[in-house]
């Protein structure tokens, strides 16, 4: 599926959760309902993907963890804080660059509407 369609998707479904559930919950739940949206709209959805990170000659298995993974192509990374700070950019920067995929969705789930807590990351 083209990039696009797949981010298009990915979108409409956290517009749907948020519709739904408004903000103020934790993570956790807006993660999982997202992953039910997406799996139901047929996209193939993996949740807390381990990345390692390398130093050196150091392996470390379990450097992070992705959110959701869609398509093996798409990094969604959930947020439900006040606002967005340039760390949370850094984060998703960092798992793009780790994990060697070029798309990155950053979505808040803790505003009014949620286009206001959306931003698309490209490596």
């Amino acid at each position: 599926m083209e990039i696009n369609k797949i981010t298009e998707k990915i979108i409409g479904a956290a517009i749907e959760v948020h519709r739904t559930l408004g903000p103020g919950l934790l993570e956790s739940a807006y993660e999982q309902c997202l992953e039910y949206e997406l799996t139901e709209r047929g996209l193939k959805v993996e949740r807390q993907i381990p990345v390692p990170v390398i130093y050196k000659d150091l392996y470390i298995e379990y450097g992070y963890r992705l959110d959701l993974l869609v398509e093996d192509q798409v990094i969604v990374e959930i947020k439900s804080i006040d606002e967005l700070h340039p760390v949370h950019e850094a984060q998703i920067l960092t798992y793009l660059k780790f994990s060697e995929k070029k798309i990155g969705l950053l979505i808040n789930f803790n505003v009014k509407l949620l286009k206001e807590g959306l931003r698309r990351y490209i490596l």
